[in-house]
């Protein structure tokens, strides 16, 4: 639907998605910084941090119907997907949820991509 027009679009879902993953990647992120084994998390919170950062790019491609949000997508998804798998290697409740939330991301962005 956008926020100038009425009917929503993969775009859209897809944008939703990744804003929400940039922010659930973001307080992960956070979270992670006060866990006591935080240089265990090193690799997973670089992770996180370019996570949240493509994503929010993927935003701003499609928003502004760039020729290459359709690629950037692609991208996003399997950083998204990298993200995923790095979170799920710790059992707190912030890194299974934002893990689930990369995974959703990364489906609505290869639905974009394709």
């Amino acid at each position: 639907m956008g926020i100038l027009s009425s009917s929503p679009t993969n775009m859209d879902f897809c944008i939703d998605a990744c804003v929400k993953c940039a922010r659930a990647c973001e307080e992960c992120t956070t979270a992670c910084l006060q866990e006591p084994d935080v240089q265990a998390r090193a690799h997973c919170i670089q992770t996180l941090n370019d996570c949240a950062e493509i994503c929010l790019q993927a935003v701003a491609y499609m928003s502004s119907n760039s020729s290459f949000a359709q690629q950037h997508c692609q991208l996003c998804a399997t950083i998204c997907e990298a993200c995923a798998t790095e979170c799920e290697q710790f059992q707190d409740a912030h890194c299974q949820e934002c893990a689930k939330i990369c995974r959703e991301c990364a489906d609505a962005c290869r639905k974009m991509a394709s």
